[in-house]
């Protein structure tokens, strides 16, 4: 193993600055990005789809559980894929690993689910052997056929006006990498993390950034408390101090 140069603490300091120069850019690269997402047209559902849950069946509309937005992923988990039924695909898997809270996503007005075909049996036994939480569903129809994840995993970001469902993006390959949190997720919405300080359509629903953050069992539709946004004020103040 060729180990980088060792340096002063002076030295190192310079070096991190250099690389922060081209952080920063990525930063705002990554934005720009998804702010051009927020911009996608949408695609109309135009078939009903039908899930089955582990009260029974559903359609696509339930996965949004009355929110606005659904995110759901293709995993695979059903007959022929490597580990079955004791395990479901290695790299599914790790993503099922990753997922963080959604009670976050709520505060957003999106959900998550996941999606497979194997029987909920086997899927209820599988989330208590890995310790998941997150809603799901059994696909039933040729919904992953339709939207060409049949064959390989897909995160799919859908949103609805009344009934009328519209997929507005997807991702999969190395992008689901980025997948997993909170921001990951809602960056590739159509709604975003419906901050203020986003580049987003006229119109869109936004926030004060950090001030909607809460610990995730406290979600409400009351206000921030005055102790919270004072936090808040104070680290956005220090932090454009740095800048």
């Amino acid at each position: 193993m060729q180990t980088p140069t060792i340096v002063s603490a002076e030295e190192w300091e310079a070096a991190r600055k250099r690389l922060l120069v081209k952080e920063k850019e990525l930063t705002k690269s990554r934005d720009a990005l998804s702010a051009e997402r927020r911009r996608m047209p949408w695609r109309p559902v135009e078939k009903r789809y039908e899930f089955e849950g582990p009260e029974g069946r559903v359609s696509l509309l339930d996965l949004f559980e009355g929110r606005r937005q659904l995110i759901l992923y293709r995993a695979f988990y059903e007959p022929g894929v490597f580990g079955w039924p004791d395990h479901a695909c290695r790299g599914c898997s790790m993503v099922a690993d990753q997922v963080a809270h959604p009670a976050h996503l709520h505060a957003r007005d999106t959900s998550l689910a996941f999606a497979s075909r194997a029987p909920q049996p086997e899927i209820a036994r599988l989330k208590e052997r890995m310790g998941w939480t997150m809603p799901w569903f059994t696909i039933t129809d040729d919904f992953d056929r339709d939207f060409d994840a049949h064959e390989w995993h897909h995160t799919f970001s859908f949103i609805r006006e009344g009934e009328q469902i519209f997929l507005t993006y997807f991702i999969d390959g190395r992008g689901v990498e980025a997948l997993g949190g909170t921001w990951g997720y809602l960056d590739m919405t159509a709604l975003g993390r419906q901050e203020e300080w986003e580049d987003s359509p006229e119109g869109y629903p936004q926030t004060p950034p950090y001030a909607w953050w809460n610990w995730h069992d406290e979600y409400t539709d009351t206000p921030p408390p005055a102790g919270w946004t004072e936090t808040v004020t104070r680290g956005i103040t220090a932090a454009q101090a740095r800048t």
